[in-house]
């Protein structure tokens, strides 16, 4: 076996090694093989008996736990196997805390050493108290506006008009002792900035990756930041197709609005913001991507999140805030939403990936349509293939020499380069059974 998340190599024993048991102790346990090369191969060592009895006091008097050392004879010689546990407080190593991540050992620090000691608090990073802040520098007019919308959406009572900021904070849970934590700040203090460094949202318009035509800042805080990058995408950004039904005005977006906010939110709450970065909107002609920098729970997947799955939200306190306002259901339905306004709209799903820098949530216009196909050069009849496609699911040579009275070469020819063009790709056997689906 190959070393992995839980097991680690080491041909001989070094003192030095107490790092990685303390980063094993830090993570989700493992063992460590003393006297195995790299591919975990026996190669044996000459003290097992001696190490045996040393190692479990070293590890007791260094880094204050305690481990399981197992001593195994062979013909290829000795081996000892260590077996760590994962531990609930916080393991350090002369003051360095170590943490097992994938098949290697990272000593934390700043950021990444707040973070992990929090969590091993049983915190997360916006329910950090924050000294020198009182609920009086917070803004006014966001509690007014987050109580008519909590009770607009029946997740406030009526009486909660009548409460104080301070008893609206207490019952949000947004305060720790006499403190007001993170998240109080990020929703209601009307400059977050000064506390959090890059607390807001960056938009841009690009022709292409390259070149960004304009751009805009929301700044606020987070209540604000919703509002006011929805009402300037809307306005500044994505167009709407006017049409009227009798006298009235009907307007109809390039993207479905509540998707659009739904992506907003779930970037807002789930991001990163000991990060330092921004959430990143990006939209171009075809499309709309948004950024925020965050990870997925552990042992999630992008097909997880796709999947029905339960609410774990990166920033609880910002996220219960969210809910109690109606902003966000609670039951991790985000992503179905999203993916069902779309799909009534017309458009096709949205898609997200992970790296491991952040999260993108990306939307795509229906472009298959005649008057896009156009600008990219296609004639009539390519045109109406792909529309057939589109309708029909799959074109044959045949099928597109019958619906436009052409030869077999000519629609060859053309459907050869839709494919070039990446709008169609062939499937199917060759010969009669060859048959082209949109890519």
């Amino acid at each position: 076996m190959s070393e992995s998340q839980s097991t680690e190599y080491k041909s001989i024993w070094r003192d030095e090694y107490l790092k990685w048991i303390c980063g094993f102790a830090n993570a989700n346990g493992g063992t460590i093989f003393i006297g195995k090369d790299d591919a975990g191969n026996i190669v044996g060592i000459a003290d097992a008996k001696k190490l045996l009895e040393e190692i479990p006091n070293k590890v007791r008097d260094v880094l204050g736990i305690l481990v399981d050392v197992n001593m195994y004879e062979t013909k290829d010689g000795d081996y000892l196997e260590i077996i760590v546990e994962p531990y609930p407080n916080a393991v350090n190593y002369k003051g360095q805390y170590h943490y097992r991540s994938g098949s290697t050992k990272q000593e934390l620090k700043g950021v990444a050493l707040d973070k992990f000691l929090l969590q091993k608090k049983g915190k997360h990073w916006d329910g950090a108290p924050i000294p020198n802040v009182l609920s009086e520098d917070l803004k006014q007019e966001t509690f007014e506006l987050f109580k008519k919308r909590g009770i607009r959406s029946q997740r406030l009572s009526e009486e909660s008009l009548t409460d104080t900021n301070e008893q609206l904070l207490e019952n949000l849970k947004l305060k720790e002792g006499k403190y007001l934590k993170r998240a109080a700040l990020l929703l209601f203090h009307p400059d977050p900035e000064k506390f959090v460094t890059g607390a807001y949202i960056k938009i841009g318009f690009f022709e292409n990756d390259a070149d960004l035509i304009f751009q805009d800042e929301i700044h606020g805080n987070l209540f604000e930041q919703i509002e006011k990058t929805v009402d300037l995408l809307f306005t500044k950004y994505i167009k709407a197709l006017i049409s009227y039904d009798g006298i009235h005005r009907i307007e109809t977006y390039e993207y479905p609005k509540e998707a659009v906010r739904e992506a907003l939110l779930n970037a807002i709450a789930h991001k990163d913001y000991s990060s330092g970065a921004t959430i990143q909107i990006s939209v171009y002609k075809d499309k709309m991507m948004i950024w925020n920098a965050g990870q997925l729970p552990e042992n999630w997947t992008i097909e997880t999140l796709l999947a029905k799955h339960s609410s774990s939200p990166y920033n609880p306190d910002i996220a219960n805030a969210f809910f109690r306002s109606g902003y966000i259901e609670s039951w991790g339905r985000g992503i179905t939403k999203m993916t069902n306004l779309c799909l009534e709209a017309g458009l096709p799903k949205p898609t997200f990936y992970y790296k491991t820098s952040g999260i993108w949530a990306v939307f795509q216009k229906d472009i298959l349509n005649e008057e896009y196909l156009q600008t990219l050069g296609f004639n009539d009849r390519q045109v109406k293939a792909v529309l057939y496609v589109k309708e029909k699911g799959k074109i044959t040579n045949s099928e597109y020499q019958k619906i436009n009275d052409c030869s077999r070469n000519t629609a060859s020819n053309d459907l050869t380069e839709l494919v070039e063009k990446d709008i169609l790709k062939p499937s199917g056997q060759r010969g009669a059974g060859a048959f082209y689906t949109l890519k």
